[in-house]
């Protein structure tokens, strides 16, 4: 058996990342092979990974990557938002959507390279190293020669936007108005029929009683929708950066318009798991 010395578990762990504890036991089971040991450390990682695969990721960032002509958002899943704040977990998620720009989707992101690795191989690196399950979720992406605007408020909330006119700096202003919003829709133009004629069915319930003439009605009814479509909608609402004018005023005064916009929320959509940890406590005293 060679022997393990203290620089040679440091070399291992600078080339790999991996725990000190961990470093000593793949050198010992390769008896001091450096190479064999970090290829060890990595399908061991890759085991680890299988085994946290099953467990709910509802915390994590988005990232964003941007470059001429195109931007991408990363939604990078963890359990805890604990392991969301650490350096890893956060230089990973950099990594990934830098890797995304030349990514379609999520299954080709996998394969993309983070420097001698493919991001799938760097996430399983990473789950061996902070012992939490991490999932590459949903990527979006806007290519176009027309203005994008992007913008991630606390690594939580990210949005793309694409317009045509204005700049970027208006570009981003309306990306940071949606992160806050999260409006569903464009314009009116944008909300199906089907909602607009809901929302006079509901509107007519309101006021079918009040005994006022039918060509009053009709303008009640009319009113009421017309509000609530436009405060759903991105053009009608007041804008977030100068909220004396609404998003639709500040575009007009530029010459712009908003074309499409894509908008990723950490977790949305994910069901999470409330932990009990008085009973893990309890239950791991009895062991």
């Amino acid at each position: 058996m060679a022997e393990i010395t203290a620089s040679l578990v440091k070399e291992l762990r600078e080339r790999t990342g991996a725990g000190m504890m961990e470093c000593k036991k793949a050198l010992t089971e390769n008896n001091g092979d450096i190479e064999a040991a970090a290829d060890w450390l990595r399908k061991t990682g890759l085991a680890k990974a299988d085994k946290k695969a099953d467990r709910v990721t509802a915390e994590g960032r988005v990232a964003m990557a941007q470059a001429t002509g195109k931007a991408v958002l990363v939604e990078v899943n963890s359990e805890t938002d604990f392991v969301a704040k650490d350096a890893n977990f956060i230089d990973f998620c950099t990594q990934a959507a830098n890797a995304a720009l030349g990514a379609n989707d999520v299954e080709a992101l996998k394969s993309a390279k983070i420097g001698s690795e493919s991001v799938e191989e760097a996430r399983a690196a990473l789950i061996a190293k902070i012992g939490e399950n991490v999932q590459v979720r949903r990527l979006v992406r806007i290519d176009s020669a027309n203005t994008i605007g992007a913008y991630v408020h606390s690594g939580r909330i990210g949005v793309l936007v694409e317009m045509t006119g204005g700049n970027e700096e208006l570009a981003r202003g309306i990306a940071m108005h949606i992160a806050a919003m999260n409006p569903p829709y464009i314009s009116p133009a944008h909300v199906p029929a089907e909602f607009v004629a809901r929302e006079k069915e509901i509107a007519l319930a309101q006021v079918k009683d009040s005994g006022k003439p039918a060509e009053i009605l009709e303008k009640m009814i009319s009113g009421k929708v017309s509000k609530t479509v436009n405060e759903m909608c991105l053009t009608g609402q007041p804008y977030v950066l100068n909220t004396e004018q609404t998003v639709e005023a500040a575009l007009k005064a530029a010459g712009a318009e908003v074309l499409r916009f894509e908008r990723l929320a950490v977790g949305e959509g994910i069901e999470k798991v409330k932990e009990d940890y008085a009973a893990e406590v309890a239950k791991a005293m009895q062991l």
